[in-house]
């Protein structure tokens, strides 16, 4: 052998070596390139899901304030007026805007895979679509707002709290008109992820409707039916605001191109996804409003209705935080199925649903560590302070329960899910919730504990069905699906 042929046999096993080495080492960089980017993407993900999420809660929370603080005022005027008034919001939300908030919800699935998909102009003929629709449903919801009074003594209650609500039910029908074009605005920006408009828009009408309320109620001498007034005012004045920003914002110059006949056609696949979005949302808000209406038929009703007020009334402000949630995911799900991203998808839901978990237990615990002094900000009745204490550890456990299932309601509605929703719904609550809390309540003897714990059994049905699709859900599937939808 020359001396090349042993310099060459020498070096070989080094090369053999170094080839090997050189593999690994190119492995390890390109496993760290790719823990880089699913870092990347993650926090992507969160500073989107928080962008969106945060100012939307605060929409959601000013929103609902309007008809709290309308009560409030009311509240210093008697019994009798607060007792109406309390009635009226309670039947206009039962009756009208739970039905609105469902339907206009439908442009989640719609404007928000629209936009993922960059069908810029299908937004803006969604939302005349769905004004559209709603402003005739609107038309039916006011002949029934207008028969209040009769549909409640109909119903069994006192003449006279009838003949207050009935009053402020009337003049609360202009705000039905302002409600439902107000849903349609919020989801139109909201699936652009236009947000702090909204912000700024619910804020300003927040403010507003304090000056304007105690101007109606207690400076024009219209009392009670003042509050009414200064509801439909306030509602009109944020549908104002947001329309000069729609109109003339470039933000929306893409996807607000005018008025068009094209919103004319195609009102049949709006209904398709209008109908069961409504009836998801209208299901579960009517099985809380029928927990209260139970509870007037158990031993000491006074008690048992006043805790069980109290409760649905924290539940509900407290439900806010899981509805911003809820509007975040559904848009970020939508946008990510329109624009074609399956996997963006999937991490949007597991990262909403780990905040929801979060969320859920923060507040509980809360709720759990205020339980013996909660009540002192209703009444001042030991009886009920006692009661609401025994009460908000089941409460606390629902609203957890109800976090996730909003934000998995959330998913279903950027899906395109609806109607698989409203029949979860149907069963949750009316199969198994509802025949549970009469269990409890009237045969158990548990009360107003039965009630509520009626309620958990559904919402443990509910997050458990939910749940069992997401995770079984094929997003490429799912993409492969969406382009009809667009378009139609």
């Amino acid at each position: 052998m020359d001396r090349e042929d042993q310099k060459a046999s020498l070096l070989s096993p080094l090369v053999h070596i170094t080839v090997e080495d050189r593999l690994k080492v190119d492995n390890n960089i390109e496993r760290n390139k790719d823990k880089a980017i699913e870092r990347a993407e993650v926090y992507e993900e969160v500073r989107k899901q928080l962008w969106l999420a945060g100012p939307l809660i605060s929409v959601s929370i000013l929103n609902y304030s309007l008809q709290i603080i309308s009560v409030m005022f009311v509240g210093h005027l008697g019994e009798l007026p607060l007792s109406g008034a309390s009635m009226a919001t309670s039947f206009a939300s039962v009756t009208g805007f739970s039905l609105l908030v469902g339907m206009a919800s439908a442009l989640d699935t719609l404007c928000g895979q629209s936009y993922g998909a960059k069908q810029h102009h299908m937004l803006g003929i969604h939302m005349q679509r769905a004004m559209l629709v709603l402003m005739i449903v609107s038309i039916h919801l006011a002949f029934i707002w207008a028969n209040t009074r009769s549909i409640l003594i109909a119903l069994g209650l006192d003449p006279e709290i009838s003949e207050a609500a009935g009053q402020y039910a009337q003049l609360m029908i202009p705000s039905l008109f302002a409600y439902g074009i107000l849903q349609c605005l919020n989801r139109f920006l909201q699936t652009q992820n236009i947000v702090f408009p909204m912000v700024f828009s619910s804020g300003v009408t927040t403010l507003l409707h304090i000056l304007i309320c105690w101007t109606m109620v207690f400076k024009s001498g219209l009392g009670n039916r003042g509050a009414a007034i200064a509801n439909a005012i306030s509602y009109w004045i944020n549908v104002l605001i947001l329309t000069l920003y729609v109109k003339f914002s470039p933000s929306c110059s893409k996807t607000w191109t005018g008025f068009s006949k094209e919103a004319l056609h195609g009102i049949p696949s709006f209904l398709r996804i209008a109908i069961p979005s409504a009836v998801m949302v209208c299901l579960e808000m009517w099985s809380f409003e029928m927990m209260v209406l139970l509870s007037g038929r158990l031993p000491n009703p006074k008690l048992e209705t006043s805790v069980l007020s109290i409760c649905l009334n924290t539940s509900t402000t407290v439900w806010m935080i899981p509805f911003g949630l809820s509007g975040a995911v559904s848009t970020r799900v939508s946008n990510e199925l329109g624009a074609g991203h399956p996997q963006a998808a999937r991490l949007a839901v597991y990262f909403v649903f780990i905040m929801a978990i979060i969320e859920g237990t923060f507040i509980g615990a809360v709720i759990i560590l205020v339980r013996n002094i909660w009540g002192y900000a209703y009444s001042n009745e030991v009886e009920v302070v006692h009661y609401v204490a025994i009460m908000l550890p089941i409460l606390a456990t629902s609203i957890f329960l109800d976090g996730l299932q909003c934000v998995l309601s959330g998913t279903a509605r950027g899906c395109g899910w609806q109607k698989i929703g409203a029949f979860i719904n149907l069963g949750s609550y009316y199969l198994v919730g509802i025949p549970s809390a009469i269990l409890f309540a009237f045969v158990m003897h548990l009360g107003g504990k039965g009630l509520w714990l009626g309620i958990i059994c559904a919402l443990v049905v509910q997050v458990s069905c939910l749940l069992i699709i997401t995770i079984r859900t094929d997003w490429e599937q799912e993409v492969s699906m969406r382009a009809e939808i667009i378009v139609s």
